[in-house]
């Protein structure tokens, strides 16, 4: 899946230079918690929100929530869990007292819907991840801040307004 490469794309943003980033990703704001860029993929723009993970259990690196806008579909949400999950492996996420469903593929997870989890980001405190470590045997919990997650959202479907090919 495309999506999967956002966290290369991200890696990319978060280190270059600024002079450098003019030929690949373009940083459109830092909204609290979260960044919102943009880049172009095959011709067509692609906008996209992320966060780190705040806390993860286990510990490790990299662990990003990503919300996306292409020509060919909006608020595609994922989540690169930095490891690889089990095959047909499902996540759940809670953001206050709403479960949403993500399905997994290698090392990411991406919402069943993402209209309901990006209403419900913008209504939250944070998002926790729960499903399966790599090996299978436990859970796996991440948290995401949603603080600045609404401003960013905005300034990518400014940047990506719906409807415009």
């Amino acid at each position: 899946m495309r999506i999967a490469l956002l966290p290369a794309a991200l890696a990319v943003l978060l280190t270059l230079p600024a002079q450098a980033q003019q030929s690949g990703p373009r940083k459109l704001g830092d909204f609290q918690d979260w960044t919102a860029a943009v880049h172009t993929e095959a011709g067509q723009k692609v906008c996209y929100a992320f966060t780190r993970a705040s806390r993860t259990d286990p510990q490790r690196d990299n662990v990003i929530m990503t919300v996306t806008h292409r020509t060919q579909g909006r608020d595609q949400v994922a989540m690169s869990a930095a490891y690889a999950y089990p095959r047909n492996a499902a996540v759940t996420v809670a953001v206050g007292q709403t479960q949403l469903a993500f399905y997994t593929s290698g090392n990411s997870a991406f919402a069943r819907d993402g209209r309901a989890a990006v209403a419900a980001f913008r209504g939250g405190a944070s998002a926790v991840a729960r499903g399966p470590r790599a090996n299978g045997r436990g859970t796996a919990q991440d948290t995401f801040s949603l603080s600045g997650f609404t401003a960013a959202y905005e300034a990518i479907s400014r940047e990506c307004p719906a409807g415009r090919r």
